[in-house]
């Protein structure tokens, strides 16, 4: 994902829009497409794929905060 400069609480509102969209987009498919095929190993590896996308945006959030100290 590109870097984007955050300047205001508007910016902040579209990011999080756009990630959370990336996210269902690719890792919600990726579940739905497995609970539709009814193999639990293949839905516990995209349920965890899906919650790591969520850590990974949730950091990458906290990193922007932070910034560089």
């Amino acid at each position: 994902m590109e870097t984007r400069i955050i300047d205001s609480r508007d910016d902040f509102v579209q990011w999080a829009i756009d990630r959370a969209n990336a996210i269902l987009t690719d890792e919600g498919s990726e579940l739905a497409t497995a609970a539709r095929s009814g193999n639990e190993a293949q839905i516990g590896e995209t349920a965890q794929a899906l919650g790591q996308a969520i850590v990974d945006a949730l950091l990458e959030a906290f990193d922007g905060l932070v910034g560089d100290e």
